[in-house]
C-alpha cells in the first residue's frame, strides 16, 4: 500500500502540485469533457488540505478537504489517474480524509458533490443522498452527508 501524503497548498512541493493540478484537470476536463475552471480558487482558503497518493513522483490519485461556510467539511475533487483505478487508492485517500476531517472540525458533518453513478461507492464510506439530484457540466450529481 502506498503512503497518502496531504498538506496545505503552501506546504505542497511545487512540482508536487503541479502534478496533482495536472491529474485534476487531464481527469476532470479532458477526460470528461466539462470545459470549466478547475481551479476554483477554493484550494487557496486557509482550511483547504489536499490529499494525494504518489508512486516515483507520479501522482496517482487526490481530493481536496476544506471547510464550508456552514461549518460542514466539505470533500471534492476526488480523481485517480485512469492506468492506477481499480486498485483502492481513492478508497484509500476517503478514509484519510474523513478521518482527517473528525481531527480538525469535531462534529462536523462532511459534504460532498457526487457523480450519481459513484453514489453507492461514497456509501461505503458512510455518505448517505442528502437532496435532489442536479446536473452539472451535464454530468448528474447527487449530494451526499457523512453525519458527524
Amino acid at each position: 500500500m502506498l503512503p497518502v501524503s496531504s498538506a496545505r497548498l503552501t506546504d505542497v512541493p511545487a512540482e508536487t502540485l503541479y502534478r496533482l493540478l495536472w491529474l485534476r484537470v487531464s481527469v476532470f476536463v479532458v477526460e470528461q469533457a466539462a470545459a470549466y475552471p478547475e481551479l476554483d480558487g477554493r484550494d487557496l482558503e486557509p482550511d483547504t488540505e489536499l490529499f494525494w497518493i504518489e508512486d516515483d513522483g507520479r501522482v496517482l490519485a487526490t481530493l481536496r478537504l476544506l471547510r464550508d461556510a456552514s461549518g460542514n467539511a466539505r470533500i471534492g475533487r476526488v480523481a485517480t489517474a485512469a492506468d492506477a483505478r481499480g486498485r483502492g487508492l481513492s478508497a484509500q485517500l476517503m478514509r484519510a480524509a474523513v478521518e482527517r476531517a473528525g481531527e480538525r472540525w469535531p462534529g462536523a458533518a462532511i459534504d460532498l458533490d457526487a457523480q450519481k453513478h459513484l453514489a453507492d461507492w461514497y456509501g461505503r464510506f458512510g455518505f448517505a443522498i442528502s437532496g435532489a439530484e442536479f446536473s452539472e457540466d451535464d454530468i448528474p450529481h447527487v449530494p451526499m452527508q457523512r453525519p458527524a
